[in-house]
């Protein structure tokens, strides 16, 4: 295959002049690179390298100013709009930035396409007062001052300009304005020949530049056009060429270079269908498997989508020994990034305390983890063991052992006066970052806090210049804008094996093998999106570009690409996406629809295989060192709930009492249920302890009653740090508690009027030995009974649950069942453990009443354990429960039963 760029340089050496005496002018500095790759490969003698300059360059160099990026320039306007407004109708930076980009993209439109200012802004200003909402004869003062700024734009418009020229600045628009002026003055004193090649949609400025090198007998242009499209009068593809072969004068006596007949030629095509964008890359990494080392080099895969770009580096096979990355990675996708906005976050809304998950997004960062690690570990644990929603400088400060860590919690909690201040301050912290990272394995990191310096100088420059950036909101909206036009280059080889690209990238340059990625409405082409202030018949009437000419540059794009392409791979969604849409592209149905005689199809859909998993429940073998633990907890005691965990999953017995693994602490936003368990419980406890060994009254019970909301309160403190806590849903959560603890209080109460209550016990911790002849060990049973007391003859064993719970769940009807079905003999498992307990601790005598006390059912009173309609424990039941308790134990300390993992379904605890 000869490429277009090969072709070209191929007859431009036809010709007398040296090489080195011409200047080349290519759309982008991607394909100056391939220029510079054939002009070595065709050279055959030593000689001067020609002046290669992408249009961009070019335009400076003609124009003779310093293109400013677009953050600066918004700078530069907001003090010529001061200005240039009545002091009263002026707006803030702030407000300013809102509409002001939109403004600059215009004023470049109308540049780029040397549109006389005063007369379009004069036609725009009378558009909007006959559109403007108000029906009144007189004008409100809205109405009024928006007319006033339509009235304004070109004075904005011209004294913007007048400053930026005088400094031999400007933004890109009026560079090309400049530059279109400025013509005649560059070919007076430079003679050499010109070349301009590959380019397609040309606006006002480039065409004029262009026209008058042509006519000034000071260059040739040389189009990669295709004679199919420029044939077909409505085909996109040659929109823009076919209008500058009509117009241009230069083409009523001269031939368009380079003319081509390569789109008809044979080539395969393989249109592919897939479900997902993560689909597409895994379907391109086994494409490219496929390719051997030679075709590779001949290979382009254009990204449709770009942010596409890391997962489809993470896709690329090992087969692919070396790959050309000449699209950047914007920083915004860096693991950095996410640091500094969170550390924006944190900033925007000034406070002494900060929200507990953007401190500990923060703090478990990668990049605080790998310089912070101690301190960082530290303070997260702090954080959530002490329930710390809102967290302050002081709750950390004492952890900081280093002025690094001291730092770092200033950085976090201080309140800063200035933008300037916080800049430099973050500007400080990257350095010491840089310092602590200072090793080869860290070089990705280096990298990228190097962009970031960057990125942060530049606005530190421009808020100490400008001095309008007042709130830390607006400079994140800054920082953001502006991270989203840098980008990391990736190294290597620019010419070496696959090359990865976006289509932008892909002007002017040639390959056989051709992989588009995302060909899908509102990908490929972009479809009708304008960020502008001027309408669309506005446009239309000035020669301004629409949506429809958008469309046009990426057909061309497109098309172009397949000239001299021999096999042509196409990729897009079939499933319907909101935000890129979901339909195929009609670049491909055009192709469908158009097909030529030599071309051939192959349409396919890839869908993803869906594995039939069926899962494998864990089977834990007992090892010498499991058992060791397992009677190393015998001897410490069983408790009830440690049982039923068992009885529920052994699996999960081994993970928390075997090898240790508690539940994470973690922050409650909301009280969780255990946690209003425990309030409730702890609160009964304080209420009822002074009162063990008394009999209730109801002015015992009244007292009670009065003491209950400050109790409630100091145990809520004691388990749920009360601090910034007690809004919203934990208000509620506490007035649950408080309703809870008078309901109960006030049960107790009207039990009272009936029957007497004696208080033997409240919490109390027992633990007695099991006799187990089967084991060698000691084993022992231990547990914490809520509640005993007398109730009138009976002696009752009283456990609070704050969750529902109804008297079916507490009837022992099949005793095989007791260790082997938890779902529904949890409760009587636990209700007999307490009473064993009981019995062989303090001896009492039997029979005896166990049963719950439901926080959420108080009607029912109290539910006792029943079997066959008795509610008393006998002395038979305690015998009876102490085997199958036995036979538990046994198979938990066999060591030839492993603990084997059940299916369990969810399952509410009522604390």
């Amino acid at each position: 295959m000869t490429s277009f760029i090969s072709a070209v340089l191929k007859d431009i050496a036809s010709g007398s002049i040296p090489m080195s005496e011409y200047v080349f002018i290519l759309p982008s500095k991607r394909a100056g690179l391939f220029l510079k790759k054939e002009l070595a490969k065709q050279l055959s003698h030593t000689t001067f390298l020609p002046k290669i300059y992408s249009i961009e360059d070019f335009i400076e160099e003609i124009a003779q100013v310093k293109v400013i990026d677009n953050t600066t320039a918004l700078f530069s306007f907001y003090e010529v709009y001061v200005t240039h407004t009545p002091k009263a109708d002026q707006e803030t930076f702030d407000v300013f930035y809102n509409w002001a980009q939109t403004l600059l993209y215009d004023f470049n439109e109308i540049d780029r396409y040397l549109i006389d200012a005063n007369s379009f802004f004069t036609y725009l200003g009378r558009i909007q007062d006959i559109n403007h909402w108000s029906l009144q004869p007189e004008k409100t003062k809205l109405v009024e001052n928006y007319l006033k700024f339509w009235n304004l734009l070109p004075v904005y418009y011209k004294q913007f300009s007048k400053t930026l020229i005088k400094d031999e600045k400007a933004y890109q628009g009026l560079a090309y304005r400049t530059a279109a002026y400025g013509t005649k003055s560059y070919l007076a004193y430079n003679h050499k020949p010109h070349i301009f090649l590959g380019f397609n949609a040309l606006n006002t400025a480039e065409q004029q530049i262009i026209q008058e090198f042509l006519t000034a007998g000071k260059a040739e242009i040389y189009w990669d056009a295709d004679q199919y499209f420029l044939e077909h009068p409505y085909h996109d593809a040659a929109l823009f060429l076919r209008e500058y072969f009509n117009v241009w004068s230069y083409y009523k006596v001269n031939e368009p270079k380079w003319i081509s007949n390569h789109f008809t030629q044979k080539k395969e095509f393989s249109l592919v269908g897939v479900s997902s964008d993560i689909q597409i890359t895994k379907h391109v990494g086994e494409i490219l498997s496929t390719l051997s080392v030679e075709d590779q080099k001949k290979t382009a895969l254009i990204l449709g989508n770009e942010s596409l770009l890391l997962p489809m580096l993470n896709t690329i096979p090992s087969n692919i020994l070396s790959i050309n990355v000449t699209m950047g990675m914007n920083i915004t996708e860096s693991p950095v990034a996410s640091f500094f906005e969170e550390l924006f976050d944190l900033h925007v809304n000034p406070s002494k305390t900060k929200y507990y998950k953007i401190v500990l997004n923060v703090l478990s960062h990668n990049l605080i983890q790998s310089v912070f690690s101690r301190f960082s570990r530290k303070a997260i644990q702090k954080i959530q063991r002490e329930n710390l929603i809102y967290v302050a400088l002081t709750d950390l400060e004492s952890i900081a052992s280093t002025d690094n860590e001291k730092f770092l919690i200033h950085l976090i909690f201080d309140e800063f006066k200035s933008t300037i201040e916080f800049i430099r301050r973050i500007i400080d912290f990257i350095h010491i970052l840089k310092a602590s990272l200072s090793n080869d394995n860290q070089a990705t990191s280096l990298q990228y806090l190097f962009k970031f310096n960057q990125v942060f100088e530049r606005l530190r420059k421009l808020i100490v210049l400008y001095k309008n950036i007042h709130s830390i909101s607006m400079l994140q909206r800054i920082y953001r804008d502006s991270l989203s036009a840098e980008t990391i280059d990736f190294l290597g080889s620019p010419f070496d094996g696959l090359q990865l690209m976006g289509m932008l990238e892909t002007r002017g340059l040639d390959f056989e093998h051709v992989i588009i990625t995302n060909l899908n409405e509102g990908v490929l082409p972009a479809g009708k999106s304008a960020n502008s202030f001027i309408p669309y018949d506005l446009k239309k009437e000035y020669g301004l570009p629409t949506y429809k000419e958008k469309d046009a540059i990426y057909t061309y794009h497109f098309y172009r690409l397949l000239h001299r392409a021999k096999k042509i791979t196409l990729l897009y969604t079939t499933e319907p996406n909101s935000l890129l849409g979901g339909e195929k592209s009609r670049f491909i149905r055009q192709l469908e629809i158009e097909q030529q005689s030599q071309h051939t199809y192959r349409n396919y859909t890839v869908t993803s295989a869906i594995p039939t998993s069926k899962k494998v429940l864990k089977t834990i073998e007992k090892t010498t060192d499991v058992i060791d633990k397992i009677i190393e907890k015998a001897s410490k005691g069983f408790s009830a709930s440690a049982l039923l965990i068992y009885l529920r999953n052994p699996v999960d017995f081994y993970y928390r009492y075997i090898l240790g693994i508690e539940e994470s602490d973690e922050v409650e936003e909301t009280i969780a249920a255990n946690t209003l368990g425990t309030i409730v419980h702890d609160t009964l406890e304080e209420l009822f302890k002074p009162y063990i060994g008394h009999q209730l009254t109801a002015d015992i019970l009244d007292q009670l009653l009065k003491n209950s909301e400050k109790q409630v309160k100091i145990q809520f403190e004691k388990t749920y740090t009360l601090r910034n806590t007690l809004t919203g849903k934990n208000l509620i959560i506490f007035e649950v508690a408080k309703k809870y603890v008078r309901e109960f209080l006030h049960l107790e109460k009207a039990t009272l009027g009936r029957n007497t209550i004696f208080l033997k016990e409240v919490e109390q911790d027992l633990e007695i030995g099991l006799e187990i002849p089967e084991l060698s060990y000691k084993v022992n049973l231990k547990g914490k009974i809520d509640r005993v007391d007398q109730f009138n003859n009976d002696l009752r064993i009283i456990d609070y649950k704050t969750g529902k719970v109804q008297q079916g769940q507490v009837i022992l009807k099949d005793w095989d069942e007791l260790i082997t079905n938890y779902d529904d003999y949890s409760k009587p498992f636990q209700l007999l453990t307490y009473a064993l307990l009981l019995h062989t601790a303090k001896k009492i005598e039997l029979p005896v009443k166990a049963g719950i006390i439901s926080f959420k059912n108080f009607s029912a009173g109290f539910i006792p354990l029943k079997e066959d309609k008795s509610d008393q424990i006998t002395a038979e039941m305690l015998e009876r429960f102490e085997q199958k308790l036995t036979e538990l134990i046994l198979e938990i300390c066999d060591p030839n039963i492993p603990f084997q993992e059940k299916e369990i379904k969810p399952h509410y605890h009522g604390y």
